[in-house]
């Protein structure tokens, strides 16, 4: 998965994790709602990006 990302997707990675874990440093909760916007998000994006794909035929790629 990481070859996939590249360079300045795996830095975006790290800072991600950063930002959730140094906000659930400061609040459990908060640290957790960011965790689940975050989750949430990935989600929708992975599902606008399988539904493209699928409409310009190449569905069985992903």
């Amino acid at each position: 998965m990481l070859k996939n990302l590249g360079l300045a997707g795996v830095v975006g990675l790290l800072m991600l994790v950063g930002g959730v874990a140094l906000a659930a440093w400061e609040s459990l909760l908060l640290g957790g709602a960011l965790a689940l916007i975050v989750a949430g998000l990935g989600l929708m994006v992975y599902g606008l990006v399988t539904n493209l794909m699928q409409a310009m035929g190449m569905g069985g790629l992903m």
